[in-house]
């Protein structure tokens, strides 16, 4: 259970989604009972008969900024740039920002190289290391305006677009309740919900609740030991407010169901946990890595995608409900023809 290859499955290239769903919530979801291993098949909008007017859904309010940016070194060269930290200084209107970034060249830059991207954006290298670096930006105006204009959303490496097929992805990989400007990556359980179908699950009794994880690049980082217990997660921005910990620790001692919408709300509210099974407010550097064996303090469901092998994912997800229990469960949903990966359906997992 701790090998890298036991969290292997087959999954043919064209399941991988390369769009979303015309409509949110009618992409297609898998019902997994964890503790029996028994599955059905649904309509996401069918979430709304699965839970309970005692249940506190937990959302991840992160908003996916258009973080990739292409331009040119000052020796000429192709430049492409990934912001990655953005989230704990956003909002401020200023024209120099200093973040860590993800630098893609032919050749390695070095510490005081300066690199062009359009309406006069510049970027200097401040240190580099294993295509990490520190770099300041500086624009004739607000950086952020700036970046929203001529930044790119940093779709998933998986995601090839026919350009006959074109999809309006800054609208699409965005949850309807996005707000806080960080991520560079989508809390993609949230895709599927629609503005409608939480007004429908609100209006049923189930109170819903907000906290933030930004998701960084490591969410694209494949796992490169055979025995997983020796990876490091890349740690991840979160807050979490006074009144989402009151809720949280509300609906627990009064019996009721927390149910994390993703594995970012997962990930954090297990993190904020105390040995009592009771979370705390705050916000800072997650770093908790989910695989089995872990044992769940909050989170008595969660709505999550399909997704990669070998990934910390799917490790999270096997910890949760079960490696046995989720694996035939994801070769069903193969067998069936469900979409995977970011844009791919959902399950859920109780």
């Amino acid at each position: 259970m701790f090998s890298l290859t036991d969290y292997s499955y087959e999954l043919p290239e064209g399941q991988i989604a390369q769009k979303p769903a015309d409509q949110r919530d009618q992409s297609r979801l898998l019902r997994l009972e964890r503790f029996t291993g028994r599955f059905s098949h649904h309509k996401f909008q069918d979430i709304y008969e699965f839970l309970r007017p005692s249940d506190l859904l937990v959302i991840n309010n992160t908003q996916v900024i258009p973080a990739r940016l292409r331009g040119k070194k000052d020796t000429g060269g192709k430049v492409e740039l990934l912001i990655s930290d953005y989230g704990e200084d956003s909002g401020r209107p200023v024209r120099e920002r200093e973040m860590t970034c993800l630098v893609k060249t032919s050749k390695s830059p070095k510490p005081g190289s300066m690199l062009f991207f359009e309406e006069g954006l510049s970027a200097e290298i401040i240190t580099y290391r294993d295509g990490i670096s520190s770099v300041k930006f500086s624009c004739p105006g607000d950086f952020e305006e700036t970046l929203y204009r001529i930044g790119e959303v940093p779709l998933p490496p998986y995601i090839k677009r026919d350009t006959d097929a074109p999809c309006d992805d800054r609208a699409a990989y965005q949850t309807v309740y996005a707000s806080q400007k960080g991520a560079v990556a989508a809390p993609t359980a949230g895709l599927h919900f629609s503005e409608p179908l939480l007004e429908k699950i609100r209006s049923k009794g189930v109170k819903a609740v907000a906290i933030t994880l930004h998701v960084g690049y490591g969410t694209f980082l494949p796992v490169r030991v055979s025995d997983i217990r020796e990876h490091r997660i890349h740690a991840e921005w979160y807050s979490v407010s006074e009144t989402a910990a009151d809720a949280v620790n509300r609906t627990k001692a009064e019996g009721g169901r927390v149910v994390a919408v993703g594995t970012t709300g997962v990930r954090t509210l297990e993190y904020v946990s105390d040995s009592e099974g009771k979370i705390r407010k705050g916000s800072g550097k997650c770093d908790l890595f989910i695989y089995p064996g872990y044992i769940f303090k909050i989170t008595d469901a969660m709505i999550t995608n399909f997704h990669l092998p070998e990934s910390t994912l799917l490790m999270l997800v096997s910890a949760f409900a079960g490696r046995e229990n989720l694996l035939k469960a994801y070769k069903e949903a193969v067998s069936q023809g469900y979409r995977f990966y970011s844009y791919g359906d959902a399950m859920f997992i109780c």
